[in-house]
């Protein structure tokens, strides 16, 4: 089995998308700076002025990673492991097929029980559903060619 890999975005960004990201992101952490050196007096007398620069610092680094492509959401089938990122902010997720005990599987979703009893879920929602099922039928044959069990469950309202 070789790797699948499948953006859980809704929209792939074009290379003008991504230098616009990363310009825009260059740009906030230039403007915080500069605002600081030249506005330090009134940073010292009024200290809620510092959220607005931790928002224009912030927000530049989620352009700049969005715009190297660090931000997309995605799921990495592997012949032995996992690799998910469900979150644009938080980090990649790796689970290998020793620690996962069960996945089960919903219209909407995914559950992967571990070892370690912490569960991982992935939400598909419901605006893309043509991404769904090319990845549920790679965990099918992921499970199946590692011996996970997999339930296919609905749910009922």
């Amino acid at each position: 089995m070789e790797k699948q890999y499948y953006s859980l975005e809704p929209v792939e960004s074009n290379r003008m998308t991504k230098i616009f990201q990363l310009t825009l992101g260059i740009l906030c952490f230039i403007v915080a700076i500069v605002w600081v050196i030249l506005n330090i007096n009134v940073l010292k007398s009024n200290g809620a002025l510092w959220i607005t620069i931790i928002f224009l610092l912030g927000f530049g680094y989620f352009q700049i990673n969005a715009g190297f492509g660090r931000a997309t959401r995605f799921i990495e089938i592997g012949t032995d492991k996992i690799r998910l990122k469900r979150n644009s902010l938080l980090s990649v997720t790796e689970i290998s097929t020793e620690e996962i005990e069960k996945i089960e599987m919903y219209p909407l979703n995914l559950i992967f029980f571990r070892r370690n009893d912490k569960t991982i879920i992935l939400r598909f929602g419901t605006t893309y559903t043509d991404k769904i099922d090319p990845i549920k039928d790679g965990i099918m044959s992921f499970a199946s060619v590692n011996s996970i069990p997999l339930e296919i469950k609905t749910e009922n309202f």
